[in-house]
């Protein structure tokens, strides 16, 4: 993981009851969280490691509605609105700034792929707009990249994951959310023929209502209570390099490279034309529902099958709520870094901007991504579990959109009127 996380202590003990259990001290959890005891809902947040120990904290920090899904751009235009007034909210700096997000076409097909995702989003009122060459040379000067050009949208925006998501769980905490960290859920309780409270390592906790906000292991959670999300990961390596000048407050993708300035004054970098892709079990199980995918994306995918694929057999599917479960074996994923990704990223990027000839490594780290078929994120009641609700399968984007996505899913939980129209993101769409 990334050596900045902010890491804080939360209290070991468990009430006997509240209103809402949250599963998994992501982003998204924690701002559901935020949400509750904003509303002076009782919430009880547990998290089997630390708040914001794998994806949360492992990813860009961009903050994007460019080349969203149509139908998922208005939670990213809600999300611009609650970051907007993040740091005011909780009372601390997240690293939010509206730099703008530009990416790169160095071919007219991809350039193409720009202008037809522009047009499909022409109704939802965005700042979006193509760039010709001499453009993107203007804001991103010395440059050595032969560009068709770009598409840039000057709203979308960063923040800093190693500091935001614990600062927003450090609010909820004051504003009455109760937070236990090193404390699994091993199951549901049910009774009645609903969700009663969750049985956890520590003891049960009677309940009315759970949120699984369990990001990749969303998957095998679910799957012990008979129900089956389709989602499979990939691994994207990223790497910090020292403070350094750069050639601009923008975040850039290229094709094969990315680049967004740091607080701390260096650059994170990772390989946009690569991801690892393990092969686990689940792979053989549903991974004919990404055949769509495969078509338009395998050349990116960088596949393996090996330690990766025995470790994850070894951990169980099924389990009783008095056994051990993954989430204690495991109580923190942390992929093994690709390094000679990150060096075809940085060699990549040197050849587009020589200015990254003087960029030194300050770090390197790596994440795991829960991917869907469509890379869209379930936000919906499990109607087969009343008392459940999911919000998991971000495919990559849960961090921008994170702040709105958690406050969607609490509206779910608590029957508010949802913050935007959660029907793109129903289970039963798989």
């Amino acid at each position: 993981m990334t050596k900045t996380l902010t890491t804080f202590a939360t209290e070991n003990a468990l009430p006997e009851s509240t209103s809402v259990v949250i599963i998994g001290g992501g982003i998204v959890g924690v701002s559901a969280a935020l949400t509750l005891a904003e509303r002076n809902i009782p919430v009880v947040l547990l998290e089997k490691g630390h708040i914001a120990g794998e994806q949360s904290s492992r990813n860009l920090g961009w903050i994007r509605k460019t080349s969203r899904h149509g139908a998922d751009v208005p939670l990213a235009q809600a999300a611009d609105r609650l970051w907007h007034g993040m740091a005011e909210r909780v009372g601390a700096e997240v690293g939010y700034q509206q730099a703008g997000i530009m990416f790169l076409g160095r071919t007219e097909e991809q350039m193409a792929m720009h202008e037809g995702w522009l047009k499909s989003v022409s109704d939802l009122d965005l700042d979006s707009k193509l760039l010709s060459a001499q453009e993107v040379d203007q804001l991103v000067p010395g440059g050595k990249g032969q560009w068709q050009g770009g598409i840039y949208t000057p709203s979308d925006g960063r923040a800093e994951p190693a500091k935001a998501t614990a600062a927003m769980a450090q609010a909820a905490i004051a504003k009455g959310a109760v937070i236990v960290q090193q404390c699994a859920v091993r199951g549901l309780i049910q009774s009645a023929g609903r969700v009663s409270g969750v049985m956890t390592e520590k003891g049960e906790i009677r309940c009315d209502q759970v949120l699984l906000t369990g990001g990749a292991w969303s998957r095998r959670f679910l799957g012990n209570h008979g129900v089956s999300l389709p989602t499979l990961p990939l691994i994207c390596s990223v790497l910090r390099t020292k403070a350094m000048e750069g050639p601009t407050n923008i975040a850039v993708g290229g094709p094969d490279f990315s680049f967004r300035k740091h607080e701390n004054g260096g650059f994170i970098i990772t390989q946009r034309g690569k991801l690892d892709a393990p092969i686990l079990l689940d792979h053989l199980k549903i991974g004919w529902k990404y055949r769509d995918q495969l078509r338009t994306a395998g050349d990116f995918l960088k596949v393996s099958l090996g330690k990766d694929f025995f470790d994850d057999l070894a951990l169980p599917r099924r389990w009783h709520n008095k056994d051990i479960t993954p989430f204690e074996t495991v109580r923190v994923r942390d992929p093994k870094v690709n390094h000679g990704l990150n060096r075809d990223a940085l060699n990549n990027l040197i050849n587009a901007w020589p200015a990254f000839e003087n960029a030194e490594i300050e770090e390197s780290w790596a994440g795991l991504i829960d991917v869907t078929p469509d890379s869209s994120p379930v936000i919906d009641r499990i109607e087969t579990i009343p008392g459940l609700t999911i919000a998991t399968g971000f495919s990559g984007h849960g961090f921008g959109t994170g702040p709105a996505a958690g406050q969607l899913a609490a509206d779910l939980v608590t029957g508010e009127s949802p913050l935007v129209d959660p029907t793109p993101y129903r289970f039963s769409r798989f």
